[in-house]
């Protein structure tokens, strides 16, 4: 009788390196490893060879940096999405993406079950699972990290005795998590809250002392609310995501270290490195100001919000979704132009932003000779705005 297939999100690291053999030998199943590239530094040969060696029966390799960017990345830039208001979703992004190609590879190769191997107190675990509940129902999710806890030692254990191929095994102080977007640091010293996280938890930004004595510009340009060139160069999604990080890592912008709730119920101390993420949002935040109503601004200040907590808490493949962004694409339609960053020892600050669409008029905002606003207006303006407070004082004055 046949094996039924399972589909594994495979990183190529020791964990999913074990849970390939797990999966075979303990679970009945015949393993697909399926690997999402969204912008981890990883050989694909070698992932390959490493999955097969360790039991797959086929190996998945998707070069998704692009979509991750164009249709994940992006519509979460146009909500301006920072969770708790400091942290742009990095590693919550790239999830339902990674889902959506379990989901796909399971279709293509008649799988019954996906696997992934988050834990059991984390955040993905929460992401992995309810995306693939939104895509594909029908489809069992197995975690054996959740189930079984596996530790470090235990998972080099375990590849040791079954002749796996791994990465080097030495400890790393910290567990690390990168994609386009972002990059995640959490463990060793940083579980200590009031412990500065050292220099050596960095890799994509600098130190303000290390960064230039001069500051850095970048023009970046928009087209309805997503970015599509550096300083008059046009780019795709990807290397315009690259480029800008690099230059904003170059300066020391974009180290995030936040006291943060997960959605578990538990509150950790993470630290990221999001330097493309936090220019463009401070970007396009100013654009969207400048080429769009006050009254839609604001109310799409609070949807904001809305939208970055539906990305952390998994829900991206939801009819929930699909309506904040709509509404998102249609306030966007005006937010094309061109916003001046500057960047400097750490810091980040718009300096200059054009538009055709910008909702400004020189002769109504000067205060110099050219001024055409009717200042005898708005004593009517006052007086209507303000008749009910003038006549619940009159009722009530006394009181």
């Amino acid at each position: 009788m046949a094996k039924q297939k399972i589909v594994l999100a495979y990183s190529g690291g020791l964990d999913t390196s074990v849970l390939v053999r797990i999966l075979g030998e303990e679970y009945g199943y015949d393993v697909i490893a399926c690997h999402v590239d969204v912008g981890e530094a990883r050989d694909k040969d070698l992932v390959i060879a490493r999955a097969k060696k360790a039991g797959a029966v086929a190996v998945e390799v998707a070069a998704a940096q692009d979509e991750f960017a164009r249709d994940f990345c992006f519509p979460a830039l146009q909500a301006n999405a920072m969770y708790e208001g400091i942290y742009p979703l990095s590693a919550a992004l790239s999830r339902p993406l990674i889902s959506k190609h379990l989901v796909a590879a399971a279709r293509k190769h008649g799988a019954t079950a996906v696997a992934h191997g988050s834990t059991g107190k984390g955040n993905d675990q929460v992401r992995f699972d309810l995306a693939v509940k939104g895509l594909a129902p029908d489809l069992k999710i197995v975690a054996p990290q959740r189930e079984r806890n596996i530790t470090r030692d235990a998972a080099i254990e375990y590849a040791a005795k079954h002749d796996i191929e791994i990465p080097a095994t030495k400890k790393s102080p910290f567990s690390v998590d990168e994609n386009l977007w972002g990059r995640s640091i959490e463990g060793g010293v940083l579980e200590d809250p009031n412990q500065e996280p050292p220099e050596e938890a960095f890799a994509w930004t600098k130190s303000w002392k290390d960064a230039p004595n001069e500051p850095a510009y970048l023009e970046i340009g928009f087209e309805a609310g997503k970015p599509v060139s550096v300083n008059g160069q046009a780019m795709g999604p990807a290397a315009l995501i690259h480029e800008v990080g690099r230059v904003a890592g170059e300066n020391g912008v974009g180290r995030i270290d936040l006291m943060e709730n997960r959605v578990v119920g538990i509150k950790s101390r993470e630290l990221y490195e999001c330097p493309a993420a936090v220019v463009l949002i401070a970007a396009h935040k100013d654009l969207e100001r400048f080429t769009t109503l006050g009254m839609s601004h604001r109310v799409k200040a609070m949807l904001d919000t809305k939208f970055a907590e539906l990305i952390y808490e998994g829900f991206w493949f939801s009819p929930y979704r699909d309506a904040l962004q709509a509404f998102n694409d249609a306030h966007d339609r005006t937010v094309t132009g061109t916003v001046r960053v500057r960047l400097f020892k750490g810091h980040c600050q718009v300096v200059g932003r054009k538009s055709e669409n910008g909702i400004y008029n020189h002769a109504l905002s000067t205060y110099g000779v050219d001024d055409a606003f009717d200042h005898r207006a708005a004593e009517g303006f006052i007086k209507l705005v303000g008749l009910q407070l003038q006549e619940y004082s009159r009722l009530h004055s006394e009181k």
